[in-house]
């Protein structure tokens, strides 16, 4: 066990020596730390959760244990591990767990650690820990931090751009910059080798459905699995329900096919979102549009005839308002208008409409410009919200329509 620890280690030092980007966050890494509450970093497989846990703790006393170790979780011992950690980690100040999830029964163990005074930091690529494990065992007592793929922002940092002010770069650098994001995706990974995005993602892909989800659930009809994961893919953005989905795919039941829906969402792979309705039955009802977390994921994987480019800039603003600390549980919805005009995104504050977000690659067309906006006004009238907002891929201006003023802007501008 030691050699195991001293291996770590060693992996450890090697990563911390290496050069980062300092990721956006909303939350004080030194406020974290003193807070003595467990701190969850959570989000999907190899956007940089251990990288932000790294940063955060870098120049402290800390001890790492990674449990994608296979020799770790065989040679597991409790108490020979916290024995041989005092040894390897003389006075430790804080314990860095990386995807723990993966130890039989760490819920329990977490919580121990924790009546102990650890001060802990967490590292978990599966949404269970927060929804079920995490809230069951450790109520009140973590703070959780959400890590995604590279925003559109981070990816000019990374390209040493400043993306609070672009007015001296020739519009066409900023666009194709755009562009590669808004096909390609923000995978740390992928952002300076775009030439193996595809063959990466394509693999990632299939690694999260098989070792998140398969393997972790012990999904016996993985071909079914597959098969609704392949489907979630190519019908990105589309209002879906699960028995149109059981009746389309053939799947086994309708209760199978949600069953593997919150599978997949697990790992942060696939969200949806619901309509928003006062009435929560009738929202519950109705279909909910599916979101991917990455659109390298869609230009890897998913069988498309068409570039579907406003389906891409949609699931792009999307991901954004997540990162932003939006969700789908309470504030972030789709909307429907008694006469089936849809609005893209309904922002609330508590029991506030916040903003209503159109979004439109193109808007050049007047019959385009007038479906849209048409669609966004109706929407406002039924919502009582005039706070309305129409992303595009190349145009900022203000659109003046039937006493209400929709902002135009282009996704980098957000």
């Amino acid at each position: 066990m030691k050699n195991i620890l001293l291996n770590q280690r060693k992996e450890r030092d090697e990563l911390l020596a290496r050069p980062y980007l300092h990721r956006h966050t909303r939350y004080d890494k030194d406020e974290l730390l003193a807070n003595p509450m467990i701190k969850l970093i959570s989000g999907p497989r190899r956007v940089g959760k251990s990288t932000q846990a790294l940063l955060m703790l870098r120049g402290k006393n800390f001890a790492y244990l990674n449990f994608d170790d296979g020799q770790l979780l065989s040679a597991w011992g409790e108490d020979l591990v916290m024995r041989m950690l005092d040894e390897v980690y003389p006075a430790y100040e804080y314990l860095l767990l990386d995807e723990v999830q993966n130890l039989d029964g760490w819920d329990l163990w977490v919580s121990k650690l924790y009546r102990r005074g650890k001060n802990l930091v967490i590292i978990g690529s599966n949404a269970k820990m927060l929804s079920s494990e995490m809230a069951t065992a450790l109520t009140g007592r973590y703070l959780q931090i959400e890590m995604l793929p590279f925003s559109l922002e981070e990816v000019f940092e990374w390209n040493k751009l400043n993306p609070h002010d672009l007015t001296g770069m020739p519009r066409t650098e900023v666009a194709a910059l755009t562009d590669d994001y808004l096909r390609n995706g923000g995978y740390p990974e992928t952002v300076e080798a775009r030439n193996i995005t595809k063959s990466y993602l394509s693999t990632l892909f299939d690694s999260i459905v098989w070792k998140d989800v398969s393997q972790r659930h012990r999904v016996r009809n993985t071909t079914d699995l597959n098969t609704l994961a392949m489907y979630l893919l190519t019908n990105f953005c589309n209002p879906l329900t699960t028995n149109e989905l059981a009746n389309d795919l053939g799947l086994s039941s309708v209760t199978t096919t949600a069953k593997f829906m919150d599978y997949l969402h697990e790992p942060y792979l696939f969200f949806y979102l619901s309509r928003y309705n006062n009435k929560l039955k009738l929202m519950k009802r109705a279909a909910r549009k599916v979101y991917v977390v990455d659109n390298g994921f869609v230009t890897a994987k998913a069988f498309n005839l068409s570039d579907n480019l406003g389906r891409l800039l949609e699931n792009q603003v999307f991901v954004e308002l997540l990162r932003r600390g939006y969700d789908t549980d309470k504030s972030l919805f789709y909307y429907r208008s008694r006469n089936d005009k849809e609005v893209d995104f309904v922002l609330r504050q508590g029991n506030r409409i916040e903003q209503l977000v159109q979004v439109c690659y193109d808007l050049s067309s007047p019959k385009t410009e007038k479906r849209e906006v048409d669609a966004l006004i109706e929407c406002a009238e039924e919502l009582h919200c005039s706070n309305l907002l129409l992303i595009t891929a190349n145009e900022s201006r203000k659109i003046e329509r039937d006493g209400y003023v929709v902002e135009v802007k282009r996704m980098e501008e957000l």
